[in-house]
């Protein structure tokens, strides 16, 4: 079961990085010149979030939380919970800041090409788009680091506290 969702982690990471660099490389070269254009790349970013991205992050939290009922020695170290509470503050920020804007700008674009929004509406949806990403990206790169590093911060028990003041 530990090999499993072990697997299922890793796998869902490359899934969560795959997405935020997909969602970056869209940004960066697909046309965007005519309504049309930016309403079929706001498509393909609001599919992207919908379809890779927030699923892999939750596969990700799921099979983490799993991991540490599962083992138990997990439940001790510090690091285990500080990437939990990463993961969860990933697919909070990730559901409530990247899906959101990406369907919103899908909406928004696509109505804008049908000749029915403002091209201001648009920017006032995405203009902290990149700041999101790299943040969220910050996040997904710590939390990769921690689970790589996993720096030894085991909560310390009550005997080891008394044995350590006792001379």
């Amino acid at each position: 079961m530990r090999l499993v969702l072990k697997f299922c982690h890793h796998l869902s990471s490359c899934g969560m990085a795959v997405g935020l660099i997909g969602y970056a490389f869209l940004l960066l070269k697909a046309p965007q010149e005519t309504p049309a254009q930016v309403a079929a790349l706001r498509t393909m970013i609001a599919q992207l979030a919908n379809y890779a991205l927030v699923p892999s992050l939750g596969l990700a939290l799921v099979s983490g939380l799993l991991a540490i009922v599962v083992h138990r020695p997990f439940q001790e170290l510090r690091w285990v919970w500080v990437k939990a509470l990463i993961g969860m503050v990933l697919f909070e920020s990730t559901l409530a800041v990247v899906q959101s804007k990406a369907n919103d700008g899908a909406l928004i674009a696509t109505a804008l090409a049908e000749g029915k929004g403002s091209r201001e509406d648009l920017q006032l949806i995405l203009a902290t788009e990149w700041t999101a990403l790299y943040a969220i990206s910050a996040l997904v790169v710590a939390s990769i680091a921690l689970g790589t590093w996993r720096p030894s911060l085991r909560f310390s028990s009550v005997k080891s506290r008394v044995q350590a003041t006792v001379p």
